[in-house]
C-alpha cells in the first residue's frame, strides 16, 4: 500500500546558490513520495541534469516537464545544442536517471486520492495571453501578435529574456513550436480515461496572470489553446509555475496550484527559505 504523497515544486532555479542550497536539503517525508518538477530548474544544461538526477535518487518517482530557462542556449554553456535538439537532449538526460517526462507513458498515482493519471505537458506560448490592461495585443488584431507584444514591453523598459536565448530551431518561431506542442499534448490527453493533474511550466488559464505586476508580460505566459484542458478533461488539479506567485487558486470548479519557488528576492521577504513543496494528493 503506498502511503506517500504527490508532491510539485517549480522554479527552482538552481544558478542562484540560495536556491541550490535549498534544493539541496529537499527530501521526501515518505518512501513513497513522488515528486513533479515543473520546470525552470536552471538554465545551465549540465545543472538541470545534476538537479533532476539527486531528486530522482530521494524521491520515489520524479516528473518534468521543462520551462523556459532549460530551454535557453547561453552563451557560456558547455551544451550549444538549440531548440528542439536542447529538449531532446534534456529528454535523454532524464531517462538516463529515470525522470519521467512528456515524452514517457503518464504514470498513474496509487497513493491516497489515486488512482490518479499524472500527465506532464510540455505547451510553450504564443503571445495569445492578453495583458489585462490591454496593452498587449492578444493576436485577434491585424498586427504581429510578438511584435505588439515586444513593443509594449519596451515601453515599460523591459523585454522577457526568452527573445534572445530561447531558440526554437527548427521552428521559425516560438509561436509555431507551441502549437505543435499543443497538438502533441491534446492528442495524447485524448487517450486519458479517469482522473488526472495536469502538469505545465505555463498556466493553462490566463486568469492567474491578473496578479502579475506587470501586465505586460502576460504574453509570455502561456496560449489560449489551452484555455479549456481543466473543463474538457477529468482533471483533479492543475499544477504550473512560472508566474513566481505561489498560490491555490479554483477556476470552474478545479483547484491550480502555482508551484514557483522563484527567485531569493522573490521569497526571501516571505521567510528564511522557500516553503516545501506544494502537496497536490495525499497528507
Amino acid at each position: 500500500m503506498v502511503t506517500g504523497r504527490l508532491l510539485a515544486i517549480s522554479d527552482l532555479h538552481v544558478g542562484y546558490p540560495e536556491n541550490r542550497a535549498y534544493v539541496d536539503t529537499l527530501r521526501p517525508g515518505d518512501p513513497d513520495d513522488w515528486l513533479i518538477v515543473a520546470g525552470d530548474v536552471g538554465e545551465v544544461f549540465a545543472d538541470v541534469g545534476f538537479v533532476l538526477a539527486s531528486l530522482a535518487n530521494r524521491f520515489a518517482k520524479v516528473i518534468w516537464t521543462p520551462g523556459n530557462h532549460e530551454l535557453w542556449t547561453m552563451p557560456s554553456d558547455r551544451v550549444q545544442v538549440r531548440g528542439v535538439a536542447r529538449y531532446e537532449a534534456l529528454i535523454k538526460v532524464c531517462r538516463r536517471f529515470g525522470v519521467l517526462t512528456p515524452e514517457d507513458d503518464f504514470p498513474v498515482w496509487p497513493g491516497p486520492g489515486g488512482p490518479v493519471t499524472v500527465a506532464p505537458l510540455f505547451t510553450l506560448y504564443d503571445y495569445s495571453f492578453r495583458a489585462a490592461d490591454g496593452t498587449a495585443d492578444g493576436g485577434t488584431g491585424d498586427g504581429d501578435p510578438r511584435a505588439t507584444a515586444v513593443t509594449a514591453s519596451r515601453k515599460v523598459g523591459f523585454v522577457p529574456v526568452d527573445e534572445g536565448r530561447l531558440h526554437t530551431d527548427p521552428y521559425p518561431s516560438v509561436a509555431e513550436w507551441c502549437r505543435d506542442r499543443i497538438a502533441v499534448s491534446e492528442r495524447r490527453l485524448a487517450e486519458l480515461t479517469g482522473p488526472a493533474v495536469l502538469v505545465s511550466h505555463w498556466p493553462l488559464v490566463d486568469s492567474p496572470l491578473k496578479a502579475l505586476r506587470h501586465q505586460e508580460f502576460a504574453p509570455w505566459c502561456g496560449t489560449t489553446l489551452t484555455a479549456d484542458w481543466h473543463t474538457r478533461h477529468d482533471v483533479v488539479a492543475a499544477v504550473y509555475g512560472h508566474l513566481h506567485i505561489p498560490r491555490t487558486t479554483t477556476h470552474d470548479g478545479v483547484r491550480f496550484e502555482e508551484v514557483s519557488v522563484g527567485y531569493p528576492r522573490e521569497w526571501q521577504p516571505r521567510g528564511a527559505t522557500p516553503p516545501p513543496p506544494r502537496v497536490v494528493l495525499g497528507r
